[in-house]
């Protein structure tokens, strides 16, 4: 088999499930990621190992686990994650709120805390952009602190990591006092399962994704709390948030005293991001 055979395989496999152009971004994923193969050389025969790593790595592909998954790493802002079930895949859309932090926050020595860290994918961009930040990232579950404690290790990037129930006060009494507080936290209600991909709700962790339906807002009122606590006068607030509810987060940071709310839009001009400071 040839590398443009696993490609062209992969394609033929995958397109029924993703359609023609994402089945060609995973095949190419899986040859250069999960084979380390160039496609610009595509007449080069994979060995035997090779080949039985392609059929493993395709069989669960075909079954509708995404490729971050089966490859064990996902990629956010020129960073090489791993990542598993444990925590969220790491979205574009993230990438983009790492980004409005950066161009804004230019200062060098300021303390940061990502609630909800999952991968620590966040905390570790932010810190090998701006290494002379004080940078914490806190999530409540101790697997997916696991993962970013491997994965801040890996990249020799000093974040301090605790457990934190965010929606807990009496957790909050070791976090330093922060300039910046940022999260992109549980912000989906069960209501709106059915907008959802199907291999999302078969295969990321549903504890990171789902709110209450009772309270969609409920760790967005937790984290203006934390932040009236934790964040020094004139500190930020970062948040990425559900699209249909934006502008009830801009509402309820307001009535807890936060100013110069900004909203940003995604690269899809959906309004999913918003500053606050604190008066």
């Amino acid at each position: 088999m040839t590398v443009r055979d696993a490609f062209t395989r992969t394609v033929h496999a995958l397109r029924s499930r993703y359609g023609e152009r994402e089945a060609h971004n995973l095949a190419r994923l899986l040859v250069e990621d999960g084979l380390k193969r160039s496609l610009f050389q595509p007449e080069r025969l994979l060995t035997q190992a090779e080949e039985e790593r392609f059929e493993a790595l395709l069989a669960p592909l075909r079954q509708g686990r995404p490729i971050q998954y089966v490859l064990g790493e996902a990629h956010f802002y020129g960073l090489v994650l791993e990542v598993n079930e444990a925590v969220l895949i790491p979205r574009p859309e993230t990438e983009e709120l790492v980004h409005w932090i950066l161009a804004e926050e230019k200062q060098d020595a300021l303390t940061v805390l990502d609630a909800g860290t999952g991968s620590g994918c966040i905390p570790l961009a932010l810190k090998k952009k701006r290494p002379a930040w004080a940078v914490w990232a806190a999530d409540v579950h101790e697997d997916a602190l696991l993962i970013a404690r491997r994965n801040a290790e890996r990249l020799g990037l000093d974040v301090h990591f605790l457990r934190l129930d965010l929606l807990d006060d009496s957790t909050w009494d070791e976090l330093p006092g922060l300039d910046i507080l940022v999260s992109n936290p549980p912000y989906i209600p069960p209501s709106e399962r059915h907008l959802m991909p199907p291999q999302v709700l078969q295969f990321e962790p549903e504890s990171a994704l789902f709110t209450t339906e009772e309270d969609p807002l409920q760790f967005y009122k937790a984290l203006a709390g934390l932040g009236q606590q934790k964040l020094e006068s004139g500190g930020r607030i970062y948040l990425e948030c559900n699209e249909f509810r934006l502008h009830a987060v801009a509402e309820l940071l307001s009535n807890y005293g936060y100013r110069s709310l900004c909203v940003q839009a995604d690269m899809q001009g959906k309004e999913r991001m918003i500053r606050a400071q604190k008066s």
